[in-house]
């Protein structure tokens, strides 16, 4: 099984169906409302754990049901939260993703506790990061957290992927310590400064950020690749999207697992479109998250 440790944030999502955007001042009757677990972090832990890899989390919730309730999900796709703290100053991070009846949504997130992960919490992993295939890091948790374990794991030459998401201030070095950048089409624009829909373009302005590969996600377009000596764009099966919300998660847990297992960049992020197209398919962040033989069926059909 291939080892992926997953530095990252545990939230609640408050999950708002809508028929579209409300206009400023507009009070708009929605469809309904649900609570899932999710959390960048702890959805791309859960997704790679139920694509066969042997996961640890290292995150922050708060001394509260919600952060209950997200351990418990978590601790049931068999991902191990032994490093995840509690910190009873912090509420548990929450989430209010609004779905639309076309399939896109929008999300505001109150990371909350996710953004208080103290470094001492990554330290004390680090034995964990430096044993493992790979380390999977996200924006939504404090940046010194985040550089601490990318340090950790490049000096023990950990393979590194970064979601940096959402976009927020980070320092400089987290981008020269990724071996693999995987933005979708609003961060890259906003990381790149290349406006509008040109993927090539905005993964030659990231690689010179620094990370060894650029991985661009384009929903139902696929995905964009580029490294120093390599451009390709790779194309995701056509499914009826029902949500879309989680589909980045599963495309990142997807990616690690099969980086891990030895795949090229273009093998695994092949795989990592179906496995983020088959997240459309079903409500809500986690729940919506595909096995191994989900996976596989879509690929051979």
């Amino acid at each position: 099984m291939p080892r992926i440790v997953v530095v990252g944030s545990l939230m609640m999502d408050l999950v708002v169906r809508a028929p579209r955007p409300a206009l400023p001042g507009e009070s708009l009757i929605g469809r309904s409302f649900a609570t899932f677990t999710g959390g960048k972090g702890a959805n791309q832990a859960i997704a790679a754990a139920r694509l066969g890899a042997d996961v640890s989390l290292v995150g922050a919730v708060g001394n509260d049901a919600f952060g209950e309730e997200l351990l418990r999900a978590a601790s049931a796709d068999a991902v191990d939260t032994s490093h995840v703290v509690r910190l009873p100053v912090h509420g548990t991070g929450v989430a209010i993703p609004v779905v639309f009846d076309d399939g896109t949504n929008l999300i505001y997130a109150l990371p909350r506790a996710n953004l208080a992960l103290p470094v001492s919490a990554v330290e004390a992993a680090a034995n964990l990061i430096a044993a493992a295939d790979a380390l999977l890091v996200q924006f939504e948790v404090a940046p010194e957290a985040t550089l601490a374990a990318l340090r950790i794991a490049r000096r023990a030459a950990v393979r590194t992927i970064l979601n940096p998401a959402p976009v927020a201030p980070h320092p400089q070095e987290v981008f020269t310590l990724a071996d693999v950048l995987v933005p979708n089409e609003v961060e890259a624009a906003l990381l790149s400064g290349v406006a509008g829909d040109d993927p090539p373009a905005q993964a030659r302005a990231l690689l010179r950020l620094g990370p060894g590969a650029v991985i661009i996600t384009l929903g139902e377009r696929g995905a964009f690749l580029a490294t120093r000596g390599l451009e390709q764009a790779i194309p995701v099966p056509a499914v009826e999207a029902v949500d879309t919300v989680g589909a980045g998660d599963a495309f990142c847990g997807a990616l690690a697992v099969r980086l891990a297992l030895g795949d090229d960049l273009a093998a695994a992020v092949r795989y990592a479109c179906v496995a983020g197209a088959l997240a459309c398919t079903r409500p809500g962040a986690a729940p919506s998250l595909p096995t191994a033989d989900g996976v596989a069926s879509l690929l051979q059909g």
